[in-house]
This record gives structure tokens, C-alpha cells and sequence, in this order.
């Protein structure tokens, strides 16, 4: 796995978890990494500086950056969204997907559940699904 930093036409800031370099490049030019603040699709990688461990750990903890926070929040909201508004399908999501896209059930929002290989079979397809980071619910 490889963390990038990346931002959008927006110029707001997040991170991706990323297979590869190459997964990165392929779901960059599918449209399918999403600005998780204004949902804008032109997302590129920002500059970063390495991490070099320098002798003992900070003794303060560093407060977090606004744009993280405005990240996580938006997250947080998405989930809430999705949870309210679409059908919860559990692993059957690449299944079900698959009938939404066919016209063999109504058309609707569905979550849940897939492996790497049943989304890569959706996209060779051309069925439409994002995937989104689920952060845990959190109290308080």
C-alpha cells in the first residue's frame, strides 16, 4: 500500500491509500477518485515531503490540520447520508449492482460489501460505483 496526498481543482487537501503507483494512475483516469470535501473528480497528487524519523517522538501531540478535519467530517456526513438514503445489500453488492444495471430490479442506492475482484469485474463491465472510505462511527 502507498499513501498519497493528493488535492482538487479546489485546491483541498486529503490523503488515498493506493494498491500501487499504477492503481492510483487507473483510478485517477477513470474519475474515481473523489474530492471528499466538494466531491470534484479533478484530483491530482499533491507535493509531499518524506517522513524522517528524527530521533525521539514529539512530546505534544500535533493538533490536527483544518483540512483533515473538514475531510473526516465530510466523511462522517457522507456515511450518515448514504446510511439514511440507500439500501444496505451487505456482500451481495457487486450482485446487486450487477441487477440495477441490467433493469432486472427498480433502480435505487445500494452499500455494501465487495472484494477487489468483484469491483474490478463491475468496472469491466461499465457499471458506475464508487468506493468510499467508511470511517467508523464514533461517539461524541
Amino acid at each position: 500500500m502507498i499513501l498519497f496526498e493528493l488535492k482538487c481543482a479546489q485546491d483541498h487537501r486529503f490523503e488515498g491509500w493506493f494498491r500501487d503507483g499504477r492503481n492510483y494512475d487507473s483510478q485517477r483516469k477513470g474519475g474515481k477518485i473523489v474530492c471528499p470535501v466538494c466531491n470534484s473528480r479533478k484530483v491530482e497528487k499533491a507535493p509531499m515531503a518524506p517522513r524522517i524519523a528524527k530521533g525521539a517522538p514529539a512530546k505534544t501531540a500535533k493538533p490536527a490540520d483544518a483540512p483533515q478535519t473538514m475531510a473526516v467530517k465530510a466523511l462522517r456526513e457522507l456515511r450518515a447520508k448514504v446510511e439514511a438514503d440507500c439500501d444496505y445489500v451487505g456482500p451481495t453488492f457487486a450482485e446487486e449492482a450487477r441487477r440495477i444495471h441490467y433493469g432486472e430490479t427498480e433502480p435505487r442506492g445500494i452499500y455494501g460489501e465487495t472484494t477487489d475482484e468483484e469491483a474490478e469485474a463491475l468496472d469491466e463491465e461499465g457499471i458506475e460505483f464508487a468506493k468510499i472510505p467508511w470511517l467508523p462511527r464514533h461517539d461524541g
